[in-house]
């Protein structure tokens, strides 16, 4: 049976196998990760024990947020999937197609911010395209490529964890769902839980990057050394990251749900606008895979860079499955195909219709 598009978001695995994977342009045996459901980067072989890592993502700009949190939030979206990789970026192509509203004062205040973020992060910006046209709006108004140099034996991909590795997740679910709604709705936020909270939920915003986090995490070694496997939990959030990497590495999983962080005010924010936490959108959220000699050790610089993070449990052989534990009882971890936060997000924009 032939699967069907998404009414909307990624598609799905089966979509993949059946057009994309099939037809990958000319074979090169320098490839040595290609195009994976769940996987984000590629990598090619360059020789000489170095190794280029690639990904390539939506340019995502949302000025009701303001130019700054728009800049901010664009660059690290595309810098979080590359440095899963555990190499540093260090190079990135853009292309923007603008939309003919924007003004150059306007692109003028996002570009200055994006070129700060990438510089920050350590990424030159090497080549791209600049255009205002008919028919682009916002939010993805182009594309960028994120690029990272480094020895072979340095990168990781989620498909290398393994049975036995423990399994650490940074800042807890919904952070980018929370993070959104909290400063796309303040006023809806306000009127449920008072002007206070309103203003600190609006500060999750700024957590939605996994740069810092995974930066941090391999600091301690990868591989045999330290962290296996790291995946970011956008698109259905924990729920699918754990999924994914458990696909991509063939590997079960055992989930203690009351182990995962969810921050008060994500708490809070989740419930006001009905989203389960575990299963939305999550860019911010590290999904990490480690050697369990050197959890500890990982555990200790995530906190030190204020990085909350805890193990919420193991990578197990494959054939035994991948189950959650709640309150004395398991239940088999599924992904959740689709994500809650773009309906949710969609009836608040309509005004809650």
């Amino acid at each position: 049976m032939k699967a069907q598009l998404p009414d909307i978001g990624k598609v799905s695995s089966e979509i993949f196998d059946q057009i994309i994977l099939p037809q990958l342009g000319r074979k090169r045996s320098q490839i040595l990760v290609g195009p994976q459901h769940g996987v984000d980067v590629g990598v090619v072989d360059l020789g000489n024990n170095q190794v280029m890592v690639t990904t390539t993502d939506p340019i995502f700009v949302v000025p009701p947020y303001g130019w700054e949190r728009s800049g901010w939030f664009a660059i690290h979206i595309l810098a979080s999937d590359a440095v899963t990789s555990g190499l540093t970026p260090s190079y990135i192509t853009m292309d923007l197609n603008l939309p003919l509203s924007i003004t150059r004062e306007e692109f003028e205040q996002l570009w200055k911010v994006m070129h700060r973020e990438c510089d920050k992060i350590g990424m030159a910006i090497i080549s791209g395209h600049t255009g205002r046209y008919e028919g682009c709006e916002y939010p993805m108004i182009g594309g960028a490529t994120v690029i990272c140099i480094g020895p072979k034996d340095r990168y990781i991909t989620p498909n290398m964890a393994q049975a036995g590795d423990e399994i650490i997740i940074t800042k807890g679910a919904a952070i980018e769902a929370a993070g959104l709604f909290a400063v796309t709705f303040p006023q809806q936020v306000a009127e449920r839980y008072g002007a206070a909270t309103a203003k600190e939920a609006q500060e999750i915003f700024w957590q939605m990057s996994v740069v810092e986090d995974a930066l941090t995490a391999v600091e301690t070694g990868v591989r045999e050394e330290g962290v296996t496997a790291m995946h970011d939990a956008t698109e259905c959030g924990i729920w699918g990251g754990l999924v994914e990497i458990a696909e991509a590495s063939k590997v079960g999983m055992s989930i203690d749900k009351e182990k995962i962080i969810v921050q008060e005010n994500v708490r809070k924010v989740c419930e006001l606008f009905q989203i389960d936490p575990y299963s939305s959108i999550s860019e911010g959220t590290l999904i990490l895979t480690v050697k369990s000699h050197k959890t500890s050790e990982i555990l200790d610089r995530l906190k030190d860079k204020g990085i909350p993070a805890s193990v919420v449990g193991e990578a197990l052989e494959y054939k035994q499955g991948l189950t959650i534990f709640e309150n004395g009882k398991t239940s088999p971890l599924v992904h959740p195909r689709v994500d809650p936060f773009w309906a949710a997000f969609g009836k608040a924009a309509a005004g809650g219709k």
